[in-house]
């Protein structure tokens, strides 16, 4: 059974119910807002086809959800079917957007040099939440799981995760000091930068 799209109740839920909202895009309406007006001047966004883009907010909202979702919510056929859109179309707002926040990374993203008072503050706040040894660590993030084909020959059940695969978790974390290094460990591992 087809269901209606549901892109038009975003207007709604952003002023009358914003916890509905985020659930569907995973931000505040002001942060959404304050991203649409970051890239919506984008030469992406402006082709000289007979055929119009969909406005600039569509795009961002099919990406948000796209992006703040998982598993099967996220194909672009349930995508399409919650926006009303086709799956073209999601593909080409998806890769849109992306090339608009790509272009804007400078402007997005800002490291701290390694001796300022933030990067100071900072560290302080790493180890008082973790341990000594990750105070340096401040940037990391944890989570990507290479899947295996089979088990593994040796220490096997090592690898098996709570999702009932045997993988490996992938870590990246960025040490001020030392520069970023990447580990591959058994599932629910943690490794102290």
């Amino acid at each position: 059974m087809p269901r209606a799209p549901q892109l038009h109740l975003l207007e709604h839920f952003a002023e009358h119910r914003p916890d509905l909202f985020r659930k569907k895009l995973r931000v505040n309406p002001e942060i959404f807002d304050d991203i649409l007006d970051q890239i919506s001047h984008h030469p992406v966004f402006h082709n000289q086809s007979n055929n119009k883009q969909l406005p600039v907010s569509i795009q961002l909202a099919i990406f948000l959800f796209c992006v703040g979702h998982y598993g099967n919510a996220c194909s672009p056929e349930d995508i399409g079917q919650w926006a009303g859109v086709s799956v073209g179309t999601v593909v080409n707002c998806t890769h849109r957007i992306m090339a608009a926040i790509l272009d804007q990374h400078d402007r997005f993203i800002y490291i701290p040099h390694v001796r300022s008072e933030e990067m100071c503050q900072a560290r302080t706040f790493v180890e008082s939440r973790t341990c000594h040894a990750w105070r340096n660590g401040v940037f990391a993030a944890d989570g990507t799981s290479v899947n295996f084909h089979a088990w593994p020959g040796m220490f096997g059940d090592a690898f098996y995760d709570r999702k009932s695969r045997f993988s490996l978790n992938c870590q990246v974390g960025l040490n001020v000091r030392l520069g970023m290094n990447a580990h591959l460990k058994c599932e629910g591992c943690n490794h102290d930068t």
